[in-house]
């Protein structure tokens, strides 16, 4: 897997980063679901220069100029709900591409500290020969990135994938990696350190769902 860490350099997608962690700021959660959609475009504009291109001529009023497009085979699939403002963010420059959305949720047994990743809900186009896009912000364990290859499987193989979180863990990085594809690429804005007991990243910014939507029961 090659690992594209865009904390590694300074730009503004680190003021983004810093506001969504911001626990005084999170109290408004339309800042936060905002700030969540301008990272997503900020890693699509980063994807975007990985992906295939091909030469097309655009006629202006004054004559014609030939340009590089990409290409339009792009599936975008993102994880309910907290996956919600990160896909407006990358559908916002990939305004053409088809949608996928798959349900995930940890399922605590008797509240313990163990969790099983429940997939209970997948629409997506075919797949086959298309470059997959999987929007997921919180790459904690890994798990439910995992679980969602798996339940795209009969949807055909794309010929490429990409995977767009905002803070992940060094665990659940290394997890993916050794599940997924070795030409996959990841794209994050920042790793953290460590996992807690229940599987959370720590600092990372708490539940990104909760934060966005409001808290569920």
């Amino acid at each position: 897997m090659i690992i594209h860490n865009l904390e590694t350099e300074n730009s503004i997608l680190n003021q983004f980063i810093s506001e969504i962690r911001d626990g005084t700021i999170q109290k408004d959660a339309m800042r936060f679901r905002k700030n969540i959609e301008r990272i997503g475009e900020v890693l699509g504009y980063e994807l975007s220069k990985e992906l295939n291109y091909l030469s097309k001529i655009v006629q202006t009023p004054l004559g014609a100029k030939e340009l590089k497009v990409p290409e339009k085979e792009l599936v975008l699939c993102s994880i309910l709900r907290a996956g919600l403002p990160l896909h407006q963010g990358l559908l916002n420059y990939f305004d053409a591409a088809e949608n996928a959305f798959i349900s995930a949720y940890r399922d605590h047994s008797e509240d313990s500290d163990q969790f099983e990743v429940v997939v209970n809900y997948l629409a997506s186009p075919f797949l086959k020969n298309k470059t997959l896009i999987l929007a997921d912000p919180m790459l904690a364990t890994g798990k439910t990135l995992e679980n969602t290859l798996k339940a795209l499987k009969n949807h055909g193989e794309p010929k490429q994938i990409h995977i767009v979180s905002i803070i992940g863990s060094k665990q659940g990085v290394e997890y993916v990696k050794d599940v997924f594809p070795e030409n996959t690429q990841l794209w994050i804005a920042a790793v953290d350190p460590e996992l807690s007991n229940r599987g959370y990243i720590i600092p990372g910014l708490g539940d990104s769902g909760d934060l966005s939507f409001g808290i569920k029961v």
